[in-house]
């Protein structure tokens, strides 16, 4: 169950987290707590997988060159191969999709080179080949999401 730290934590700062060079101590000060109590509820919602990591989103392309990548990988493998995938520090949004092509990442690099390199070594770890999907379009989503931070009353219902 989340506390209401936690909660505060995950509205507010999904999208405004201070750039400054104590932002754990600006969070905690915003909120009435101490930083170890910031740091203590960010590493509790990492480890129950609220959260996989603090960091920014950069539009694609526009530090290096970045492509969406898809692999067709048996059910059985799809863990070992994730795993691997998982590995290279070039890739984020790492999932797993209901399709003939069931695992999906973005793959960013320095440049062109660098891409067909890092795809190479996915392949050969693999053993399974990757369709690139490059960016021909840019669209933004909104990802956030609110959490309730009120208690919800139980809705009874009498029946006659």
């Amino acid at each position: 169950m989340l506390s209401t730290l936690h909660k505060q934590l995950l509205n507010d700062y999904q999208q405004d987290f201070p750039l400054s060079p104590t932002p754990y101590l600006d969070i905690a000060n915003s909120l009435g707590v101490t930083e170890e109590e910031v740091l203590a509820a960010f590493s509790v919602l990492s480890e129950q997988d609220f959260i996989s990591r603090i960091g920014p989103i950069i539009q694609p392309n526009q530090l290096g060159i970045s492509t969406l990548v898809a692999m067709a990988i048996p059910e059985t493998h799809i863990i070992k191969v994730a795993d691997i995938v998982s590995q290279f520090p070039e890739v984020n949004h790492n999932y797993e999709r209901e399709h003939r092509f069931n695992l999906w990442f973005v793959l960013i690099a320095s440049d062109q080179q660098h891409l067909s390199s890092v795809i190479e070594k996915i392949e050969l770890q693999t053993s399974f080949k990757t369709m690139q999907l490059p960016l021909l379009e840019d669209y933004f989503i909104n990802l956030g999401f609110q959490l309730n931070l009120e208690p919800q009353e139980e809705n009874l219902f009498v029946s006659a």
